[in-house]
């Protein structure tokens, strides 16, 4: 294993929502000062490696199963999680605040990056690393490790907007030195925080930097995998300049952000195009099974839909907590990830339309003849799962109240589903391990992310393309002779499905404020997947001769949600005292009597 993924797989199995502000991570001798670390070469590159654990991960939650064991989909309409203690409830039900909030590690952990980043910037030294022109990958290595840092930097950043809204801009000071502030002082970071759109526009700026700073993309990814590349910085782009379009950050609907968030998309795909290995969606021609094996594939570092990733992570963790919990051996399943009717119902009809306007749907025969990707995502009564070769392969029994598959003490589903995406068909007899990645960005999502800012800002015939493209692969009806509105809805729901439980819905939710034209009470003549406060699940009784009752979750039922207070998270509270100038987000402020 190269010495990049050594120390961010170290750090993936420690619980990576909160990260220490020592100088150096543990996989350092903490002991060495700033001299030792930049005028050796191996620590430069160790410093900089190290800097890669505070990458953002999807599967961090895995590591504290009894807070955090499930999708962070779990604070959104798409799934509940069964498992009463986890923090995501605490989302739904608004019911924390500035001191105590479940999350709250994001603002420290991106903080403390940040401040990492900027160390190597400031401290990393060109006759250490070497800058000589070379064939490869190594070519102008100094320059390429800042090239690298300086976009770390601006992830973390991003970070900060996505979960905070307004966030201070932790660059160069007027003398063009990177701020590294002073852990000694109380006050060092009191200053005002940026507001979102113009720190979504600085990412931008940043990535503009870099991006042709770095090999758009390696050429020896068995040793450089899980660095960061020219198209992470193309990636990041389009993903700010969208964040910075969409109604939460764009109040006025500025066509001119609409149109940047159109171009940088395009930027991406036509430097893509130029590449002599270009990203792609991962197909085999198997529509009917390659969207799982995308999240799947026993050789997660040869897919070529994945432009960022965090580290590989060997480890039957993850289907312990996603598999239904009927399933045990060596290794028993808990299965707390469950997925909402609300999701399931997103799924179109193999003719290409919502359930709800296609004759042909019967809800007592729900799962035939809908998108493929339902069954690659979501397992439900009926549905065959197991190892074959050791004798587990079954059909999934949900039915209530004696299903195998329905509850037990530690596991079970709320709803009636469980989550098939990720989930390896491992042996729970004798609880073999998978290799396990999560995307930070993927080429599903730039498809997106053009077709999204090009209805927007050209109309619906420019954008049919990039939309079709994801539909193509799974074998479903593309779009046409759509109106803008039309269109919108259709790309909504699509980036939906594509991308459940890749930690975009609650953000996505948040940035086209959603919330803001309906209620619990208001919504509830909507189909399901309409619905955004009310959550739904199956019960099915009879297994043998299956009947399907729709009705709430049976946890859950709803979610609260205030605006504007819920459409970020607050600073946490010690952080504000610390540095008041930072302010608190609208809504999370405290009283009197909560700080006593």
């Amino acid at each position: 294993m190269n010495k990049l993924t050594t120390y961010i797989t170290s750090a993936l199995v420690a619980f990576a929502l909160f990260s220490c502000s020592d100088y150096l991570d543990k996989e350092y001798d903490l002991s060495m000062s700033e001299e030792q670390v930049f005028s050796n070469k191996d620590n430069t590159r160790g410093f900089l490696a190290n800097i890669y654990t505070n990458l953002p991960d999807g599967f961090s939650g895995y590591t504290n199963g009894q807070f955090l064991g499930a999708s962070r989909d779990c604070m959104t309409d798409n799934a509940v999680s069964y498992w009463n203690v986890h923090y995501y409830h605490g989302v739904l039900s608004d019911s924390y605040d500035a001191t105590n909030h479940p999350l709250l590690g994001f603002w420290n952990s991106n903080v403390s990056a940040i401040r990492k980043t900027n160390q190597f910037l400031k401290n990393a030294r060109e006759g250490v690393v070497g800058n000589a022109v070379k064939d490869g990958d190594d070519n102008r290595l100094f320059d390429r490790y800042l090239a690298e840092a300086q976009l770390l930097r601006a992830i973390f950043h991003f970070e900060l907007v996505r979960w905070f809204g307004d966030a201070p801009i932790i660059g160069e000071n007027e003398e063009g030195t990177p701020i590294v502030f002073d852990l000694g002082n109380p006050g060092a970071m009191n200053m005002e925080r940026t507001n979102a759109a113009d720190a979504l526009k600085w990412v931008a700026d940043q990535c503009d930097l870099i991006k042709d700073e770095l090999p758009f993309r390696y050429s020896n990814e068995v040793v450089n995998w899980g660095r960061v590349n020219g198209a992470a910085a193309y990636a990041l782009k389009s993903r700010a300049l969208l964040y910075r379009a969409s109604a939460l950050n764009n109040p006025n609907n500025d066509a001119s952000y609409w149109a940047d968030a159109a171009q940088a998309a395009r930027d991406f795909l036509n430097a893509n195009n130029q590449s002599s290995n270009p990203y792609r969606l991962y197909e085999t021609g198997n529509p009917d099974n390659d969207y799982y094996e995308c999240f799947a594939s026993d050789a997660p570092r040869l897919n070529n839909e994945f432009i960022l990733s965090r580290s590989a992570w060997r480890t039957n963790a993850i289907e312990s907590f996603l598999a239904p919990c009927g399933f045990s051996g060596s290794l028993n399943s808990v299965g707390r990830t469950n997925p909402t009717q609300n999701l399931v119902d997103c799924y179109e009809t193999a003719n290409g339309l919502p359930i709800d306007e296609d004759p042909s749907y019967d809800p007592q025969d729900p799962y035939a003849n809908r998108d493929p990707r339902l069954e690659q995502t979501i397992l439900h009564h009926g549905s065959m799962w197991g190892d074959i070769e050791n004798e587990e392969y079954r059909m999934v029994d949900v039915s209530s109240p004696d299903g195998v598959d329905y509850q037990e003490l530690h596991g079970g589903t709320l709803t009636g589903y469980y989550t098939k995406k990720f989930l390896h068909n491992i042996s729970f007899k004798l609880g073999t391990a998978k290799d396990h990645v999560f995307p930070i960005f993927r080429f599903g999502e730039i498809l997106l992310n053009a077709a999204e800012a090009i209805n927007e800002s050209e109309g619906p015939g420019a954008a049919y393309a990039y939309i079709n493209q994801l539909r193509a692969r799974v074998g479903m009806p593309a779009y046409s002779g759509m109106t803008k509105a039309e269109l919108r809805e259709r790309i909504r729901n699509e980036r939906r499905i594509e991308l459940c439980f890749e930690d975009h819905r609650f953000f996505d939710e948040r940035r086209w404020m959603i919330f803001e034209d309906q209620t619990i009470t208001s919504e509830t003549g909507n189909p399901y997947y309409k619905q955004y406060y009310n959550l739904y699940g199956v019960t099915v009784t009879n297994p043998e001769n299956p009947s399907f009752e729709y009705r709430k979750a049976e946890a859950h039922p709803t979610r609260s949600f205030t605006s504007p207070k819920n459409y970020r998270f607050p600073l946490p509270d010690s952080e504000v005292k610390r540095a008041p100038n930072l302010g608190q987000n609208p809504g999370w402020e405290l009283g009197q009597s909560s700080e006593n």
